[in-house]
Protein backbone atom coordinates (compact mmCIF):
# COMPACT_ATOMS: atom_id res chain seq x y z
CA UNK A 1 0.00 0.00 0.00
CA UNK A 2 1.40 3.48 -1.09
CA UNK A 3 0.12 6.27 1.23
CA UNK A 4 0.50 9.99 0.07
CA UNK A 5 0.21 12.44 2.44
CA UNK A 6 -0.34 15.64 0.70
CA UNK A 7 0.80 18.38 2.90
CA UNK A 8 -0.25 22.23 2.16
CA UNK A 9 2.48 24.41 1.24
CA UNK A 10 2.01 27.93 2.19
CA UNK A 11 4.02 30.68 0.97
CA UNK A 12 3.78 34.09 3.03
CA UNK A 13 3.67 36.69 0.04
CA UNK A 14 5.64 39.93 0.88
CA UNK A 15 3.72 42.90 2.54
CA UNK A 16 2.92 46.05 0.02
CA UNK A 17 5.38 48.79 0.52
CA UNK A 18 4.07 51.83 1.55
CA UNK A 19 5.74 55.40 1.12
CA UNK A 20 3.34 56.39 3.57
CA UNK A 21 3.49 60.08 1.93
CA UNK A 22 0.64 62.26 3.12
CA UNK A 23 -1.43 64.15 0.70
CA UNK A 24 -2.32 67.66 1.19
CA UNK A 25 -4.43 69.59 -0.43
CA UNK A 26 -2.86 72.53 -1.79
CA UNK A 27 -5.44 73.88 -4.25
CA UNK A 28 -9.11 73.75 -2.99
CA UNK A 29 -11.49 73.07 -5.21
CA UNK A 30 -13.89 75.95 -6.23
CA UNK A 31 -10.94 78.63 -6.05
CA UNK A 32 -10.44 80.81 -9.31
CA UNK A 33 -7.02 81.70 -10.30
CA UNK A 34 -6.22 84.88 -12.01
CA UNK A 35 -2.97 85.77 -13.62
CA UNK A 36 -0.51 87.90 -15.59
CA UNK A 37 3.15 87.36 -17.20
CA UNK A 38 4.10 90.75 -18.76
CA UNK A 39 7.62 90.69 -20.61
CA UNK A 40 9.64 93.78 -21.67
CA UNK A 41 12.99 94.29 -22.79
CA UNK A 42 14.45 96.61 -25.02
CA UNK A 43 18.07 98.01 -25.92
CA UNK A 44 20.21 100.54 -27.89
CA UNK A 45 23.56 100.16 -29.71
CA UNK A 46 25.96 102.87 -30.85
CA UNK A 47 29.20 101.76 -33.05
CA UNK A 48 29.06 98.18 -30.87
CA UNK A 49 31.18 95.08 -31.25
CA UNK A 50 30.26 91.46 -31.17
CA UNK A 51 32.77 88.84 -32.55
CA UNK A 52 32.95 89.50 -36.00
CA UNK A 53 29.99 92.32 -35.98
CA UNK A 54 31.53 95.40 -35.77
CA UNK A 55 29.56 99.05 -36.00
CA UNK A 56 26.10 97.86 -34.81
CA UNK A 57 24.05 100.43 -34.52
CA UNK A 58 20.19 100.68 -33.94
CA UNK A 59 17.54 99.83 -31.12
CA UNK A 60 16.09 97.17 -30.75
CA UNK A 61 12.28 96.03 -28.12
CA UNK A 62 10.50 93.36 -27.02
CA UNK A 63 7.18 92.71 -25.76
CA UNK A 64 4.51 90.29 -24.64
CA UNK A 65 1.88 89.85 -22.38
CA UNK A 66 0.16 86.58 -21.17
CA UNK A 67 -3.23 86.81 -19.02
CA UNK A 68 -4.61 83.71 -17.76
CA UNK A 69 -7.88 82.55 -16.05
CA UNK A 70 -8.56 78.94 -14.41
CA UNK A 71 -10.91 77.24 -12.45
CA UNK A 72 -10.07 74.26 -9.77
CA UNK A 73 -12.68 71.54 -10.80
CA UNK A 74 -11.14 69.32 -7.96
CA UNK A 75 -8.99 69.83 -5.22
CA UNK A 76 -5.62 70.36 -7.00
CA UNK A 77 -6.51 70.15 -10.92
CA UNK A 78 -7.61 73.01 -12.96
CA UNK A 79 -8.91 73.59 -16.30
CA UNK A 80 -8.16 77.30 -17.99
CA UNK A 81 -6.92 79.33 -21.13
CA UNK A 82 -4.69 81.94 -21.59
CA UNK A 83 -4.02 84.78 -24.62
CA UNK A 84 -0.75 85.63 -25.34
CA UNK A 85 0.25 88.86 -27.32
CA UNK A 86 3.74 89.73 -28.80
CA UNK A 87 5.50 92.51 -30.68
CA UNK A 88 9.38 93.25 -31.66
CA UNK A 89 10.60 95.75 -33.18
CA UNK A 90 14.36 95.93 -34.82
CA UNK A 91 15.96 99.08 -36.50
CA UNK A 92 19.36 98.15 -37.71
CA UNK A 93 20.90 101.52 -39.21
CA UNK A 94 24.28 100.07 -39.53
CA UNK A 95 26.33 96.77 -39.08
CA UNK A 96 30.03 95.28 -40.63
CA UNK A 97 30.63 91.41 -40.78
CA UNK A 98 34.22 91.64 -40.73
CA UNK A 99 35.33 87.89 -41.93
CA UNK A 100 38.98 88.59 -42.38
CA UNK A 101 41.10 91.41 -43.54
CA UNK A 102 40.16 91.07 -47.31
CA UNK A 103 36.56 89.74 -46.49
CA UNK A 104 33.69 92.09 -44.83
CA UNK A 105 29.68 92.79 -45.65
CA UNK A 106 27.88 95.40 -44.82
CA UNK A 107 24.42 95.83 -43.85
CA UNK A 108 22.43 99.42 -43.51
CA UNK A 109 18.88 100.67 -43.13
CA UNK A 110 17.44 97.04 -42.22
CA UNK A 111 14.10 97.46 -40.35
CA UNK A 112 11.85 94.35 -39.01
CA UNK A 113 8.42 94.48 -36.81
CA UNK A 114 6.73 91.35 -35.99
CA UNK A 115 3.42 90.93 -34.07
CA UNK A 116 2.17 87.48 -32.85
CA UNK A 117 -1.25 86.32 -31.32
CA UNK A 118 -1.85 83.21 -29.00
CA UNK A 119 -4.57 81.40 -27.51
CA UNK A 120 -4.43 78.41 -25.50
CA UNK A 121 -5.82 75.84 -23.51
CA UNK A 122 -4.23 74.75 -19.90
CA UNK A 123 -4.87 71.88 -17.31
CA UNK A 124 -3.21 72.76 -14.03
CA UNK A 125 -1.82 69.26 -11.49
CA UNK A 126 -0.91 71.26 -8.35
CA UNK A 127 1.29 69.31 -5.75
CA UNK A 128 2.61 70.56 -2.46
CA UNK A 129 6.00 70.33 -1.10
CA UNK A 130 5.72 68.26 2.43
CA UNK A 131 3.15 69.40 3.75
CA UNK A 132 3.49 72.88 3.28
CA UNK A 133 0.62 75.11 1.63
CA UNK A 134 3.18 78.00 0.97
CA UNK A 135 5.12 76.73 -1.50
CA UNK A 136 4.59 73.46 -4.26
CA UNK A 137 4.87 72.50 -7.68
CA UNK A 138 1.92 72.54 -10.86
CA UNK A 139 2.15 70.77 -13.82
CA UNK A 140 0.40 72.30 -17.03
CA UNK A 141 -0.37 71.23 -19.75
CA UNK A 142 -1.01 73.26 -23.15
CA UNK A 143 -2.60 73.12 -25.70
CA UNK A 144 -1.71 76.47 -28.50
CA UNK A 145 -3.14 78.05 -31.38
CA UNK A 146 -1.23 80.64 -32.78
CA UNK A 147 -0.85 83.20 -35.13
CA UNK A 148 0.54 86.79 -36.52
CA UNK A 149 2.59 88.78 -39.44
CA UNK A 150 5.83 90.58 -39.67
CA UNK A 151 7.77 92.69 -42.35
CA UNK A 152 11.33 93.05 -42.77
CA UNK A 153 12.31 95.64 -44.47
CA UNK A 154 15.81 97.60 -46.05
CA UNK A 155 17.02 100.42 -47.64
CA UNK A 156 15.24 103.73 -48.13
CA UNK A 157 12.96 106.19 -50.13
CA UNK A 158 12.64 104.15 -53.82
CA UNK A 159 15.46 101.71 -52.92
CA UNK A 160 13.53 99.54 -50.45
CA UNK A 161 13.26 96.17 -50.95
CA UNK A 162 11.71 93.68 -48.26
CA UNK A 163 9.09 90.71 -47.79
CA UNK A 164 5.86 90.18 -45.87
CA UNK A 165 5.10 87.13 -43.89
CA UNK A 166 1.68 85.62 -42.29
CA UNK A 167 2.60 82.79 -39.86
CA UNK A 168 0.01 80.02 -38.11
CA UNK A 169 1.46 77.98 -35.39
CA UNK A 170 0.29 74.66 -33.36
CA UNK A 171 1.56 73.40 -30.32
CA UNK A 172 1.67 70.57 -27.49
CA UNK A 173 3.29 70.95 -24.15
CA UNK A 174 4.10 70.41 -20.57
CA UNK A 175 5.55 73.23 -18.60
CA UNK A 176 5.95 72.23 -15.25
CA UNK A 177 6.84 75.15 -12.52
CA UNK A 178 7.38 76.03 -8.66
CA UNK A 179 4.59 78.38 -6.81
CA UNK A 180 4.93 80.25 -3.82
CA UNK A 181 1.91 82.07 -2.11
CA UNK A 182 2.41 85.63 -0.47
CA UNK A 183 -0.75 85.32 1.42
CA UNK A 184 -3.82 83.45 0.75
CA UNK A 185 -4.59 85.30 -2.42
CA UNK A 186 -1.53 85.90 -4.22
CA UNK A 187 1.79 83.87 -5.15
CA UNK A 188 4.72 84.42 -7.21
CA UNK A 189 5.08 81.48 -10.38
CA UNK A 190 8.03 80.39 -12.17
CA UNK A 191 7.70 77.50 -15.08
CA UNK A 192 9.74 76.17 -18.08
CA UNK A 193 8.71 74.16 -21.08
CA UNK A 194 10.41 71.16 -21.17
CA UNK A 195 8.44 68.60 -23.10
CA UNK A 196 6.87 69.93 -26.81
CA UNK A 197 5.33 69.23 -30.20
CA UNK A 198 5.26 72.13 -32.88
CA UNK A 199 3.74 72.68 -36.09
CA UNK A 200 4.40 76.19 -38.09
CA UNK A 201 3.43 77.55 -41.15
CA UNK A 202 4.43 80.47 -43.01
CA UNK A 203 3.73 82.21 -45.91
CA UNK A 204 6.07 84.81 -47.38
CA UNK A 205 5.83 87.44 -50.26
CA UNK A 206 8.98 89.23 -51.25
CA UNK A 207 8.79 92.72 -52.86
CA UNK A 208 4.64 92.06 -53.91
CA UNK A 209 5.97 89.64 -56.23
CA UNK A 210 7.27 86.48 -55.26
CA UNK A 211 5.56 84.03 -52.67
CA UNK A 212 7.10 81.10 -50.99
CA UNK A 213 5.83 78.80 -48.23
CA UNK A 214 8.23 76.96 -45.33
CA UNK A 215 6.45 74.52 -43.46
CA UNK A 216 8.34 73.33 -40.27
CA UNK A 217 7.79 69.75 -37.30
CA UNK A 218 9.40 69.64 -33.93
CA UNK A 219 10.02 67.91 -31.11
CA UNK A 220 11.19 68.97 -28.07
CA UNK A 221 11.97 66.54 -24.98
CA UNK A 222 14.91 68.76 -22.67
CA UNK A 223 14.88 71.98 -20.73
CA UNK A 224 14.64 74.91 -22.97
CA UNK A 225 16.43 77.84 -20.10
CA UNK A 226 15.05 80.14 -22.77
CA UNK A 227 11.43 79.47 -22.36
CA UNK A 228 11.48 79.90 -18.75
CA UNK A 229 8.83 82.86 -17.44
CA UNK A 230 7.74 84.50 -14.52
CA UNK A 231 4.56 85.71 -13.62
CA UNK A 232 1.93 86.67 -10.50
CA UNK A 233 -1.17 85.23 -10.08
CA UNK A 234 -4.59 85.58 -7.67
CA UNK A 235 -6.47 82.69 -6.26
CA UNK A 236 -10.20 83.96 -5.51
Amino acid sequence: MLLLLLCPFVVQGQEAFQRDIKKTVFVPKGQWVAGLNVNYSQSNQNDYQFLVIENISGDTYSFKVSPMVCYIVKDDLGIGGKFAYSRNLTKLESASIILDSETGYDVNNLYTLSHNYYGMAIMRNYFSLGTSKRFGFFNELQLQIGGGQSKLMQGKGADIIGSYQRNFSLDIGIAPGMIMFLNNYSALEVNVGVLGFSYNHTKQISNQIYQSNFRSNSANFKINLMSISFGVSFYL
